[in-house]
């Protein structure tokens, strides 16, 4: 017997994929949204005149300098939920606020204290959630990048002992009571390797790995579409892996890549100098990143190994600043390491590619909760 649903639940149904549709597209006319949900006619205005008056869509304008209801445009209301989105690195507090439409509201960022951590946290989403216009209690939801993990049994933030004031408290509940909003933490990378699979290389692609070399050591793992955490939150965690010669996050940080690059007469003060320098040094410069590549490779092989995944991608300042030069090398020196043949590139998502991250993970929260929307990987 073939079982059909309530009109009610029908209408919930027609209700999501219209929201779907208009958050994914932008504003839409009447019959635009009624082709692509496959309503009819009447069916689509009833729906659209029932989110109006539940405030969830507004009229935008006219189509092309129309008139009529065939011209009226319809968007969501991005009035109906705000969020932020945070990336903390030791140096820095960067915030962007945005609606849930994803419109972006505010900026503002603060420099990384070094000591009363948490007051300075919250001033600094203050002041950016001020600049939208808003409270900080008209936050639907808060998503913070940060290196390390925070392990779900306690609270604590693990493998990051660069961030001081964050570590020996439960981060989350902390971070609840000051903002007065609900917030999920998640580490940085993982945030890096979301937007790549929303936007970026990543895109379709349901196992790979994103390595991030030197500043922000470590890596995310993505396996059948899902990100690995792991129990207490450290998977990826790679620059704490032991290799000849020690820990690897020692031979491929910032301060590591600058004294490669001095034994090859490069002088820099930073590892993204050092390599950006060596791709117009001569023979010096590749030797150097010919060093570099085999160095990154090494720990990529051990990951690979285990995880035979679809696609490797290098993200970050160092990476980038290497380009398609330091992608190739480091492509050819794990091909002479592991029998996978997984292919190397570079990451797609350059600009803020944690605060993207975090951004759309806290628009998947906020659309959960206002609209019904299943969250997406």
């Amino acid at each position: 017997m073939t079982r059909t649903g309530s009109p009610r639940l029908l209408r919930e149904i027609n209700d999501r994929a219209a929201i779907e549709t208009l958050l994914r597209s932008g504003a839409m006319t009447r019959a635009e949204l009624e082709e692509v949900i496959g309503l009819s006619k009447p069916a689509t205005a009833q729906l659209l005149a029932r989110l109006e008056e539940d405030g969830m869509v507004v009229r935008t304008g006219l189509r092309g300098g129309g008139r009529g209801p065939r011209a009226q445009m319809w968007a969501v209301n991005g009035g109906v939920g705000y969020v932020a989105a945070v990336a903390l690195t030791p140096e820095l507090i960067d915030v962007v606020i945005a609606d849930i439409t994803g419109s972006l509201l505010a900026e503002h960022s603060a420099p990384m204290p070094a000591s009363n951590t948490l007051a300075v946290f919250r001033e600094t989403v203050q002041k950016a959630a001020a600049l939208a216009g808003l409270r900080l209690d008209a936050l639907s939801h808060v998503v913070v990048g940060t290196p390390g993990a925070v392990d779900p049994a306690t609270g604590h933030l693990g493998f990051a002992p660069h961030l001081p004031g964050l570590v020996d408290v439960d981060l989350p509940s902390t971070l609840r009571e000051l903002l007065g909003a609900s917030v999920s933490i998640e580490n940085d990378i993982n945030l890096a390797a979301l937007e790549e699979m929303s936007s970026g290389k990543a895109v379709g692609v349901r196992n790979f790995v994103l390595f991030w070399p030197a500043d922000e050591i470590g890596s995310a793992v993505v396996v059948n579409g899902v990100l690995l955490r792991g129990v207490t939150g450290g998977a990826g965690e790679i620059d704490s892996m032991q290799i000849p010669g020690g820990r690897y996050g020692d031979q491929v940080d910032s301060d590591a890549i600058v004294a490669l690059a001095s034994s090859h007469g490069i002088a820099s003060s930073s590892g993204l100098e050092a390599v950006a320098h060596a791709l117009t040094a001569g023979t010096e410069g590749r030797a150097f990143l010919s060093d570099l590549a085999r160095r990154i490779a090494l720990g990529l092989a051990n990951v690979v190994c285990v995880l035979d995944p679809e696609l490797v991608l290098l993200s970050g300042g160092v990476a980038q600043a290497g380009g398609e030069t330091l992608c190739d090398l480091v492509s050819a020196e794990l091909l002479k390491l592991v029998v996978p043949r997984t292919p190397v590139h570079l990451a797609q998502i350059t600009a803020n590619p944690v605060r993207s991250g975090a951004l759309h993970s806290a628009l998947a929260v906020a659309r959960e909760r206002v609209f019904g929307l299943p969250q997406r990987a």
